[in-house]
């Protein structure tokens, strides 16, 4: 499996770290071509530098470790090569709110996992990943000890499942479904199972996610 990280960023340039140190095969890429060329020389054989384009239609996995507009605009301009691709999406659809802090920049209800999976052509299969802790936890906990901090996911799709577990765990994580794409709002930025939201800066075990996960499902009655 070859997964393509676009965006060497916060997000994209610590998960490549992570992913090479544990033997996956990676294709960065990035708007300064410079970056992603630097970094995979960095990384070594196992990781090469392509333009954006290239680097998706070589792929199996896409991370698109971008903003929320930028992934938009690259399913857009990229929606004939994402079929029977697997897409992962760590955005949050947050704003400055003016007072220091961050709100929600889209409305009630509405989640970026689910805009994001919505925008993608028929045989993608998408999950929401690797957004639910801050770009610091994302780099500094992996492989934490005694017990591994959690990394939720959410999706609808077995093989995006498969594909989003394998890379979580490769990072130093321990991957937790928090069910499907409607769930999306709850492992994003503000949501009760993100770090910067319910969580308030914690970072969960496998058993504390799973408490937290069917205490959930108890308030509501299912």
């Amino acid at each position: 499996m070859t997964t393509a990280v676009i965006g060497i960023g916060h997000i994209g340039e610590p998960l490549a770290r992570q992913l090479a140190a544990a033997g996956e095969r990676l294709i960065l890429a990035a708007d300064h071509a410079a970056n992603a060329n630097a970094l995979a020389k960095e990384l070594g054989p196992l990781a090469t530098a392509e333009p954006v384009r290239k680097a998706i239609a070589d792929a199996d996995v896409i991370v698109f470790a971008v903003p929320f507009e930028t992934i938009k605009q690259l399913i857009r301009e990229n929606a004939d090569l994402l079929p029977d691709k697997v897409v992962i999406d760590p955005s949050n659809a947050v704003r400055p709110d003016g007072k220091g802090g961050f709100e929600r920049s889209l409305p009630d209800g509405q989640s970026a996992g689910a805009t994001i999976a919505a925008l993608l052509p028929a045989r993608s299969h998408f999950v929401k990943a690797f957004g639910t802790l801050s770009a610091g936890s994302l780099a500094s906990s992996a492989k934490r000890k005694p017990e591994r901090a959690v990394l939720f996911y959410a999706t609808d799709d077995p093989l995006a499942a498969l594909a989003a577990e394998r890379l979580i765990a490769a990072a130093g994580f321990d991957p937790v479904k928090a069910n499907g794409v409607r769930s999306s709002a709850r492992i994003e930025m503000l949501g009760d199972l993100h770090e910067f939201g319910g969580l308030n800066g914690r970072l969960l075990t496998a058993r504390e996610a799973v408490d937290a996960l069917a205490g959930n499902r108890k308030e509501k009655g299912l």
